[in-house]
């Protein structure tokens, strides 16, 4: 199996106080990771990436690498030769985006950042989970972490396959694949055993996302989701209607039964939606593993069809009952966190839910 041969490569990761989470190491073993860089915003506005013309940098032939660059790990970690040519791709407000080509004729598409590694770190271990569902179509990621030792391309960087992204394809296709990937067994221990979380804390755009293990699935959604967001908005009519919401929401879940863990990819909307070669693929994600439901939390910006929902709940039967509470529930994280990111009209919409929820 082609999986079984990557090779293990390990980062780590900064603390996280969201959830309690010290400092842990982080292992990808072929997980995933963008062929383009994708940049993030609120769906309503234009999106905050700053798209440069692409330039190109040819490697003279027999030229030393720079000691700690990206080049330098390419060349010595991922046995494709030397890197005869880099391509640099853009930014986003806080990555810059390189393609490096091989002489072995591979391409990796790489990101680096004067951040900590604890984004490139959620970001690779969530491809990695995602990748290892065989769904969608998921990069490989190679390694997400710290720059080396005297590197001048900042504190982080993430390396994975380069693919070549493109439009959003059939809609079917994509709800089964979708289904299939929250069906597919956890690739982590924890979510095997019936436990919600992730390995590490991510982010859900810049908002840090809490991932620490917990039991119970409802409980792990109001606090590490609902009342993780409410506390940040520090806003006493957004708490007030919150704790009201959160003492009603157990009832809404009373139909699902026994709830299992799914990959998610946790923030599924259009722009972080494409195909490669035709196949379905995501990317950008916030990864952790929860109720598959949760997943649509960003259907109010993701454009999926009739179609999409069919061949979806084909896969995975829709449970009926209370499905518009919890699709409410599942969007207010969304709306609360772009409230945070963004305020404006979002809290109006945040208040318009929860009072809908309690009418």
């Amino acid at each position: 199996d082609e999986r079984s041969r990557i090779p293990m490569i390990t980062g780590i990761t900064a603390s996280s106080p969201a959830s309690g989470l010290a400092s842990r190491r982080g292992t990808f073993a072929g997980g995933g990771g963008g062929g383009v860089g994708v940049g993030r915003g609120p769906p309503s506005r234009v999106a905050i990436s700053v798209r440069r013309s692409p330039s190109s940098l040819r490697v003279a032939a027999g030229a030393r690498a720079e000691p700690g660059s990206v080049r330098e790990w390419i060349e010595r970690n991922l046995d494709a030769g030397a890197v005869t040519d880099v391509s640099r791709g853009g930014s986003s407000g806080w990555a810059e985006f390189s393609t490096y080509d091989t002489e072995s004729g591979k391409r990796f598409f790489v990101k680096t950042s004067r951040r900590d590694p604890s984004m490139f770190i959620g970001e690779g271990a969530g491809l990695n989970a995602m990748f290892e569902t065989n769904t969608l179509a998921i990069p490989r990621v190679y390694y997400a972490g710290a720059t080396p030792e005297g590197s001048r391309e900042g504190n982080s960087f993430i390396v994975m396959d380069h693919l070549n992204f493109g439009g959003r394809g059939d809609q079917a296709e994509f709800g089964r694949q979708l289904a299939l990937m929250h069906a597919a067994t956890p690739a982590v221990e924890e979510a095997r055993a019936g436990k919600f979380g992730f390995t590490v804390d991510n982010t859900c755009g810049d908002t840090p996302q809490p991932n620490g293990w917990m039991d119970d699935w409802v409980q792990f959604y109001l606090e590490r989701r609902i009342r993780h967001q409410l506390r940040l908005a520090r806003d006493s009519t957004l708490t007030e209607l919150g704790e009201k919401v959160c003492e009603r929401a157990p009832l809404w879940f009373e139909p699902c039964g026994t709830i299992k863990p799914s990959i998610l990819h946790g923030d599924l909307w259009s722009g972080n939606i494409g195909t490669v070669d035709g196949k379905p693929s995501v990317f950008d994600p916030a990864v952790y593993y929860g109720h598959s439901e949760a997943e649509f939390g960003m259907s109010w910006c993701a454009g999926f069809s009739q179609k999409f929902y069919d061949a979806y709940f084909e896969v995975l039967p829709k449970v009926e009952t209370h499905f518009e509470e919890r699709r409410q529930l599942y969007l207010l994280y969304h709306y609360l966190n772009h409230y945070n990111l963004f305020g404006g009209g979002y809290r109006g919409q945040c208040v318009g839910i929860m009072k809908g929820l309690l009418a």
